[in-house]
């Protein structure tokens, strides 16, 4: 394929042409008019010449079938070698169906309706004129101050993988050329941004090769084996180089170690960024060094463009790396068919149909179901049909239930809360709803109107949470407790005495002081997307049993972070009993244990765990174990329990955290009905980067769990020889 475009495309053009194919423009450029004589609005702010947009060869956010396809059109009666355009996108949960926020697919711990959900939005992207999105974002979070943990699924590093591979399968499909109802994916952020110090976004991050390679490397690894098509750099510094200039993580890792051959892309002009760093004196360096280290594009800035050409001239540069990046980017529109059908997939008639269809709402509905966890439940939920319910708080009948990335969605048509209790509680009057207070504003008048509302009410339920705008991209916060008019209103509320729910719309793990201990259930929604409104009153009222489990741990206090579940013992651990010794790993003032830890949900009945057991205590790399446990459903309502396996190396070349999530399986019982839920361990699963970053197991005992969660589990020992 290659020799095929170089010898009808490459070997053809000039170098300023290559160059062009390699710089990415968003879409204001395409707004501007016709006239080549006059050079306004982007072009003349960035210094973009029309020869040069003639040329470029990808183009970031536009969307519309009829946008697509007249840009398209233009594109090619200019090109002098008819080259087409690719257009990409932030398709992160969903395009114009807007799904539950990446954090909480996570907490559905179901990969195949994962998979689902990116299918479908890869369906309204293609026939909307999109060829790439921008997902997804596989970067392992264990801090929840930083915004875009609403854009990971968690804190594992294998849960994080399994997703990974089943978002890009979703949304590459087999082929990409022949299955136009399809795009390509990007896996994002290479590498480790989400270890950004502070939780500051775009942020200073620095670790050791060892914890880079076993905690935050495999889920881009599984992107790649998967055969994503394209890999964005990240913001952030590794091993104190940005990322976007880091020849050793691209070409040496990226490319020589793992063998991808796709195209690598820049994040909004971080190559021009390498200068803040204080990696590069100018943009001619950075563009040198984003160029040797192979990234291909260059997102919206005019490094390449400016600077490439004089590079290659003085013999810096080698025309030969040129070439390959722009091979790599022809590749790719070859492996979508844009050369056979520049305008693949763009369909006018049949956006109107699917876009936004029942069909696949329902799969919106269906994943922000699974993704929504039950916190606490003092006996008050489920509501009962034909109660008297006040629905009070910010998000009682709001439609910024989206949440960051759904720049396509429409909170306007988004299913709110209130309307859904109300249809699902078997009459309007059934659900009274009262604002009670904003986002962060309460008013003597807006309270008094709520205390009213809840006083005729037999049970309270407060809506409450972040707007959008709080978490996401640039939405970093330092206190990440819910705002105090939000507080005020929880504490107003408790005071009638009557049973209090709460229901948490969010971007990110919170800091639950103030409504955890105050309420008699807590339902986390996230931002649970264009149904979600419909998904959390089927909860509420107990039409569906809620099965989440946490995918990140919510901190007891902001002080703890990073709070995660597979942390290290520590020479001088905590113990589980009360001790005075001062002289331990601790602080004096709150726990060391999360609120709320890793894989944790409840549910609306109640399961048993009996008999677990290993097949042996004795294992070999060509014996594998077996692992049993009966699970039982001892309640009265069908339900579905994820049953987690967790392994603990006791003894380790370097030290072994103190539980590693292998492996899951989620069982659906009904009320008094058991099943064995058996595991398979192996030797392979027992591997770890050792000192020397070489991979093996270490002969000795291991510990298995087994359970509801992290924390609630059962456990048997075994011996590695």
């Amino acid at each position: 394929m290659t020799e095929h475009l170089y010898n009808k495309y490459v070997k053809h053009m000039t170098l300023e042409e290559k160059i062009a194919q390699l710089l990415q423009l968003a879409a204001p450029f395409y707004d501007e008019p016709g006239d080549e004589s006059e050079i306004t609005g982007p072009m003349e702010e960035l210094g973009i010449e029309y020869d040069t947009k003639r040329a470029v060869g990808s183009v970031l956010g536009i969307a519309g079938a009829e946008k697509m396809m007249a840009v398209q059109k233009e594109h090619l009666a200019g090109s002098r070698l008819g080259i087409p355009l690719l257009f990409m996108a932030d398709i992160v949960h969903g395009f114009k169906t807007i799904f539950p926020i990446p954090l909480a697919v996570g907490c559905s711990w179901d990969p195949e309706l994962a998979e689902q959900s990116a299918e479908i939005a890869a369906r309204e992207s293609a026939v909307s004129g999109l060829h790439v999105t921008f997902a997804p974002m596989v970067d392992l979070v264990r801090d929840a101050r930083w915004g875009r943990v609403m854009e990971s699924t968690g804190e594992d590093p294998y849960l994080n993988a399994v997703f990974a591979k089943a978002f890009v399968q979703g949304f590459q499909g087999d082929n990409l050329k022949e299955d136009v109802s399809r795009v390509a994916a990007c896996v994002k952020h290479f590498a480790a941004y989400g270890l950004a110090e502070g939780g500051r976004e775009y942020n200073t991050v620095d670790l050791s090769e060892r914890q880079l390679r076993e905690y935050y490397l495999p889920a881009y690894k599984a992107a790649v084996d998967a055969g994503v098509e394209m890999v964005m750099t990240s913001f952030n510094t590794v091993n104190g180089i940005p990322a976007t200039g880091n020849r050793s993580l691209m070409r040496g890792l990226l490319r020589d170690e793992w063998g991808f051959d796709g195209v690598v892309i820049s994040d909004w002009a971080a190559i021009k960024e390498i200068i803040a760093h204080g990696a590069a004196e100018d943009e001619k360096e950075a563009a040198f060094k984003a160029i040797y280290s192979g990234v291909d594009i260059d997102m919206m800035t005019t490094s390449y463009v400016n600077h490439l050409p004089e590079l290659v001239a003085e013999g810096l540069v080698d025309e030969a790396l040129i070439d390959e990046a722009v091979l790599r980017i022809l590749v790719l529109k070859e492996k979508l068919g844009l050369f056979e059908n520049p305008m693949r997939g763009a369909d006018p008639e049949l956006e109107r149909q699917i876009v936004y269809s029942l069909e696949h709402r329902k799969v919106s509905q269906r994943l922000a179901e699974k993704s929504s966890v039950l916190l606490k439940n003092d006996g008050v939920l489920p509501l009962q049909a034909g109660q008297r319910v006040a629905l009070i708080g910010p998000f009682a009948a709001s439609g910024d239930i989206l949440g960051w990335w759904s720049w396509q969605g429409s909170q306007e048509t988004a299913v709110q809360l209130g309307e859904s209790m109300q249809k699902v509680s078997g009459a309007p009057g059934n659900v009274v709803i009262s604002e009670g207070c904003s986002i962060d504003t309460i008013t003597e008048a807006g309270l008094a109107e709520a205390v009213k509302a809840a006083a005729a009410a037999e049970i309270i339920v407060l809506a409450l949470g972040e707007a959008s705008e709080m978490s996401g991209e640039g939405g970093s916060r330092s206190d990440i407790r819910l705002p105090e008019a939000q507080l005020e209103l929880v504490r107003e509320m408790k005071k009638l005495g009557k049973p209090v729910v709460a229901v948490l719309f969010n971007g990110r793990p919170l800091d639950l002081h103030g409504v955890y201990d105050i309420a008699d259930a807590v339902l986390e929604a996230w931002f649970p997307g264009s149904e979600g409104g419909a998904a959390l009153a089927d909860i509420l009222y107990g039409k569906v049993n809620p099965s989440g489990r946490l995918s990140m741990s919510f901190p007891y206090s902001v002080g703890q972070i990073p709070v995660y579940y597979n942390a290290y013992n520590t020479g001088r651990p905590k113990p589980v009993e009360h001790t005075d010794n001062r002289y331990i790993s601790q602080y004096i003032d709150i726990p060391n244990e999360p609120l709320l830890p890793f894989g944790f949900g409840l549910s609306y009945t109640t399961f048993a765990y009996e008999g677990f057991s290993l097949s042996s205590d004795r294992m070999s790399a060509d014996r594998p174990l077996e692992a049993r446990v009966t699970v039982t459903n001892t309640g009265s309502m069908a339900g579905t329990e994820t049953v987690q396996l967790y392994i603990r190396d006791m003894s380790g070349e370097t030290v072994r955290p103190v539980k590693e999530l292998k492996d899951f399986r989620q069982v659906q019982l009904l009320p008094g009905e058991s099943r064995d839920v058996v595991f398979q361990i192996e030797e392979s699963q027992l591997r770890y980067y050792h000192s020397d970053l070489t991979v093996s197991s270490d002969p000795g005992m291991f510990t298995v769990y087994v359970g509801a969660s992290s924390r609630d589990t059962q456990s048997a020992t075994f011996r590695l020889v």
